[in-house]
């Protein structure tokens, strides 16, 4: 048996479309990966990411916001970024990585509980995007 590759994915607070990823990764191909988020300046996991993953029945209300420095280290096979600024203020990882770029959208524009549409498209073209990479 193969041991699991490790994936991180990296956006700028950690907030939203990272946590929504991972939540998703880790739903579909939890086999395959060892799934982990991260952010350039992490802040916190953003209720509305929490309430749009609820809807599909996965569950990442005890998800942290994680700085990438915490993952430097880790062994980490595969970095996929998720927005341009945490393309640009991504560190280089030790060893032999695959980075991706993912240029999604931020959904986050204020605390209402009222733009969770924004989330949904999110959370779909996310959904989309590893449906791809898994079939890769």
């Amino acid at each position: 048996m193969s041991k699991k590759q490790k994936v991180l994915f990296v956006c700028t607070g950690n907030s939203c479309r990272s946590q929504i990823a991972e939540g998703l990764l880790r739903e579909i191909a939890s086999e395959r990966f060892d799934v982990f988020s991260c952010g350039s300046h992490p802040s916190r996991v953003h209720p509305n990411a929490i309430a749009v993953m609820e809807e599909w029945g996965i569950d990442i209300s005890n998800h942290t916001s994680d700085a990438i420095d915490d993952y430097l280290n880790e062994g980490i096979n595969i970095v996929i970024t998720v927005c341009d600024n945490a393309n640009q203020a991504c560190p280089v990882f030790p060893g032999d990585i695959q980075r991706i770029h993912w240029s999604i959208d931020d959904p986050f524009r204020g605390w209402n509980s009222n733009l969770l549409d924004n989330f949904r498209e999110t959370r779909q073209e996310l959904k989309e995007r590893l449906e791809t990479f898994l079939s890769d």
